[in-house]
């Protein structure tokens, strides 16, 4: 077959392959580094704050009996490939654990867990180069830390990726401390995969897991926002931006910015276009769980900036990632299930 090329900044591709038609990337999947735990847990030990402020007791016990059943699943590749192969994957994008950003820690710890985190990434991927793909995550608390890291995990261990959260200690990705954070990212043509982990003001959100299904999604949706009025979008049009959850609520209820930017000064000052204009700049997973929903994001942002995403091995996960996109045209399905997350990784069909 002759090669596909995608190109990733100036690296050299990765060499992939596809079991079937069309070659199949999940670009959201986690895996945890537990030697980056044990660092954070040393100086802090105990549950992260803030994380669960707004759980409550029922959830909480769901939350320990499913990272009890699958920390091998999530935190080794034991059974990785094996389930990559049942749900017809051919290449997993790897992302941190969200609860691995540890951006409350100071600035040394916070470092350090982020090389461990990006250590346990890099040697992942050497064991299945051919299998899986490599993403890193970086001292948001520190941006100078962190955009000294992210040089180290795109130039030395060539992680294709760099997982943020929707905010960082309650501070939006907009605000300029992060500028020099957005401007690398930006030089480095590296992907960004924004992904939250719960809803920062949560107090009506604690029951029925409602701060990962409203709270993830308004994250989501509120950091885009930041992102686009804010004035980043503008400053910096090349970056390679992926929003996970299908983007959160923003791309189906873009109309009432585009109103406000309309009509009100104070909406327009650090926006020179019509936000939804932006949104068209931005990839997002397909993680939406109804089919009609892919339909409305295929129809509305384009089958040529959506990619697959999975969220696995979580509960919360697509339990049939290739069938949910089975009644889309070949053409989109294409796009979807590999080539877009290709372009963006740098990957060679080989």
């Amino acid at each position: 077959m002759t090669a596909e090329l995608f190109t990733c900044a100036e690296r050299q591709p990765i060499p992939v392959s596809a079991c079937g038609k069309h070659l199949v990337v999940d670009i959201h999947c986690h895996l945890g580094i537990p030697a980056a735990d044990a660092i954070v847990q040393a100086s802090y030990p105990g549950p992260p704050p803030g994380i669960n402020d707004f759980t409550s007791a029922k959830t909480a016990e769901v939350n320990r009996a499913q990272f009890a059943a699958m920390g091998r699943t999530l935190n080794t590749l034991d059974t990785r490939l094996a389930d990559m192969d049942r749900l017809g994957i051919d290449v997993q994008a790897i992302s941190p654990s969200p609860g691995q950003y540890f951006y409350f820690t100071d600035a040394d710890t916070g470092r350090a867990a982020a090389r461990a985190v990006n250590d346990g990434m890099a040697e992942a991927v050497a064991q299945h180069p051919d299998r899986l793909v490599g993403m890193g995550t970086v001292p948001l608390q520190n941006p100078a830390l962190a955009v000294e890291e992210m040089r180290r995990c795109v130039k030395e261990l060539d992680l294709r990726g760099i997982e943020i959260s929707s905010n960082v200690n309650g501070v939006d990705l907009h605000a300029p401390e992060f500028r020099p954070f957005w401007a690398a990212a930006e030089e480095l043509g590296v992907l960004v995969f924004l992904h939250p982990l719960g809803f920062t003001h949560a107090s009506r959100m604690s029951e029925y897991y409602f701060n990962n299904l409203i709270g993830n999604p308004l994250e989501s949706t509120l950091a885009v926002g930041h992102l686009i009025f804010g004035g980043v979008l503008d400053a910096y049009p090349g970056l390679k931006l992926c929003v996970a959850h299908g983007g959160g609520y923003i791309p189906g209820y873009w109309g009432r910015m585009d109103h406000g930017w309309r009509a009100r000064a104070d909406c327009s000052e650090h926006c020179r276009h019509q936000p939804s204009s932006y949104l068209r700049k931005l990839w997002f997973d397909t993680l939406v769980f109804d089919k009609d929903q892919l339909d409305s994001l295929v129809r509305t942002h384009g089958a040529d900036r959506l990619c697959l995403g999975s969220d696995y091995p979580f509960d919360m996960s697509e339990p049939d990632p290739l069938g949910f996109h089975e009644r889309l045209s070949e053409e989109d399905r294409a796009r979807i299930l590999g080539l877009n997350a290709a372009q963006l990784l740098g990957l060679e069909r080989t």
